[in-house]
């Protein structure tokens, strides 16, 4: 007579190793996050509509306290102006964002000016509305 033993296959898998990859990559995100934001901390209104297009482009933006940076770079309204006096000729797009706690009358003022300096192509920035139903 034979005698069978049962012998059950033993597979564990180890997730020590994988756990401390884990963590180790949770901790790396976690500290190179803050460091990806670029750029001018706007708070922008929210709206409907389409992404823009990721072509070269000047970005205007007006912060809270009324100050118009220019491609991340602080501005006077008058330097402003005279660049964008300078740049007419190549007709650039050019963004505008602005603060929603911005007076209207200062958007507007900007906006004029972007115009007198012969820009022809002005696009408002706005955060995406969500539709919650």
């Amino acid at each position: 007579m034979k005698t069978t033993r049962n012998r059950a296959v033993l597979s564990e898998i180890n997730v020590t190793p994988f756990v401390d990859v884990m963590l180790v990559l949770l901790v790396i995100f976690m500290v190179t996050a803050p460091l990806l934001q670029q750029g001018v901390d706007v708070n922008l209104p929210k709206a409907k509509g389409k992404d823009l297009p990721p072509d070269e482009r000047i970005s205007l933006v007006i912060k809270r306290n009324r100050t118009i940076y220019m491609n991340d770079t602080p501005i006077s309204m008058q330097e402003m102006r005279r660049k964008l006096e300078a740049i007419s000729r190549l007709n650039p797009n050019v963004f505008l964002k602005a603060d929603k706690d911005v007076p209207y009358g200062l958007v507007v003022e900007v906006m004029g000016e972007i115009k007198e300096a012969g820009i022809e192509k002005l696009g408002m920035v706005t955060e995406p509305k969500l539709d919650l139903k």
